[in-house]
């Protein structure tokens, strides 16, 4: 099944702003009964008291404010249910059991104890809420801020918990669009190790197992390549934390933009990495489910 493109939010838009010069004393809500002949008392009373108008740049709740002439009442309207768009993500498919979304780089997928803002998930909890304030997001897994792609939400702990335990065998090929330093000369080729993690959080491969490491296996093919870089898809059979970037840093070619992971620069303002595809089984309908993203533009350019 194709996705079904559908945009969606991750920021607010900006509230339109109305502004009105005063040319007659009058108090503000008779001023502002005559800017809005179809508006009721009620809806006015109500912009007033969200604190949502504004006397020469200062906010007021107070009604029978006297306004003076020349004075600037500024009145911000709220934008409607259907005009609240995301610009850091996209919705590729919804039902009742999951979200399906394109995270754009620069977005968290979830909050950490370092990083507290805007994130995938607080955006799209804040998207459903809106419907109806008893639903929920839960997260199935994650990408890097600044990795963007596709990424699968779970409308309910159930479905949650049967995609991440069966995780393996639901999710049936994930591929990767990779850019990286330098020309790749082998065009093909599976890179496998086990990754562990150091005290200060950075993965690194290890040639044999032992009882902190996890076997990782990325399978990659070089798709467009000049003197300076090389563009790959990779098809991973593992998930672990990072494992791409690692990789190509064990292979001598690190990820763009990646200078934790050995990059000695950054061309493109984000890592080289792109969740273009994942092709998995419905958690609850059974049914196979593709959604492929294009390459983005910066790493085409870059290979040209």
């Amino acid at each position: 099944m194709r996705s079904t493109k559908k945009h969606i939010a991750s920021e607010l838009i900006k509230p339109k702003q109305l502004r009105f010069v005063v040319d007659e004393t009058a108090t503000l809500i008779k001023f502002l009964r005559k800017q809005f002949p179809n508006k009721g008392s009620n809806k006015i009373k109500q912009l007033i008291e969200r604190k949502l108008v504004t006397v020469n740049n200062e906010t007021t709740t107070y009604f029978t404010q006297q306004l003076q002439i020349k004075q600037i009442v500024a009145v911000n309207e709220q934008p409607k249910q259907e005009d609240i768009v995301f610009s850091k993500i996209k919705i590729l498919f919804e039902d009742e059991s999951i979200i399906v979304i394109d995270k754009k780089a620069g977005l968290l997928s979830i909050s950490t104890q370092k990083e507290i803002e805007k994130t995938a998930y607080s955006l799209l909890s804040e998207y459903v809420k809106r419907k109806n304030p008893r639903l929920r997001i839960f997260i199935v897994h994650r990408l890097d801020k600044q990795t963007s792609g596709v990424m699968i939400f779970a409308k309910n702990q159930d479905v949650k918990i049967k995609l991440q335990q069966n995780w393996h065998e639901m999710i049936i090929e994930r591929t990767y669009s990779v850019v990286v330093e330098g020309f790749v000369e082998q065009k093909e080729g599976t890179i496998t190790s086990w990754l562990k993690e150091n005290k200060m959080y950075k993965m690194y491969s290890v040639k044999t197992p032992d009882n902190d490491s996890r076997k990782a296996i990325t399978h990659y093919k070089v798709e467009k390549q000049n003197s300076d870089y090389s563009l790959l898809t990779a098809r991973l059979d593992t998930g672990r934390k990072n494992q791409i970037r690692v990789h190509f840093f064990d292979l001598g070619f690190p990820v763009v933009g990646d200078i934790k992971y050995g990059a000695t620069h950054n061309p493109i303002k984000r890592l080289g990495l792109h969740a273009a595809s994942i092709q998995f089984i419905h958690p609850v309908t059974n049914k196979k489910m593709l959604f492929d993203l294009p390459i983005p533009k910066e790493f085409l350019r870059l290979v040209q």
